[in-house]
């Protein structure tokens, strides 16, 4: 089987990542994790671009050098598809149309609900009863490109900020490999 070569752009604790190569390294998963980026140094995802052996990198994808380094690098490394994986910045524009309907992201709500931050927050305020993830499509608008697929999670009484973003990213580690299974077959 040839697997496509993807890229994961990443700012934090890299759980989603540490997802995504588990599940690349099943034999019949569609896509090869090639490089990983993270907008900060002290992102404790590069622990598992390390301890999996794949190249990665700190660049800023604002500054004009790091995006045009990125473009250049990406091109070399013949990448099909950018993941975001808890990346926390908004890219911009010329980055989107660049790599158009190539970028796909996760997101901690069911979508078009709670674009943005404090998603469980929101959720809990309003007495919402059901949640879950979404991965889309990037576009130029926050949280608003086309939907690939949704995983919902009632809200307990009980929960909290916390019990909830554990349940909700126990959906997305799945849900973002069967997103990319479904673009890829």
């Amino acid at each position: 089987m040839v697997r496509e070569k993807a890229c994961v752009l990443i700012s934090g604790s890299g759980t989603n990542l540490k997802a995504l190569i588990k599940s690349s390294r099943e034999y019949n998963f569609p896509i090869n994790i090639n490089y990983i980026i993270s907008n900060t140094k002290k992102a404790k995802g590069i622990k598992f671009a390390k301890l999996h052996n794949i190249p990665h990198r700190v660049l800023d994808l604002n500054k004009t050098i790091d995006l045009e380094f990125f473009f250049t690098d990406i091109k070399k490394k013949k990448i099909s598809i950018i993941c975001l994986a808890g990346y926390m910045k908004i890219l911009n524009k010329k980055f989107i149309n660049r790599f158009n309907k190539k970028i796909i992201n996760i997101h901690p709500s069911l979508l078009p609900k709670y674009k943005g931050l404090d998603t469980f927050q929101r959720a809990i305020k309003n007495k919402e009863k059901l949640t879950g993830c979404t991965v889309h499509y990037v576009n130029n608008k926050l949280d608003s490109g086309k939907i690939i697929l949704q995983k919902r999670i009632y809200i307990e009484p009980y929960d909290n900020e916390q019990t909830l973003k554990a349940k909700v990213q126990a959906k997305e580690y799945r849900a973002y490999s069967e997103s990319i299974i479904n673009i890829f077959r």
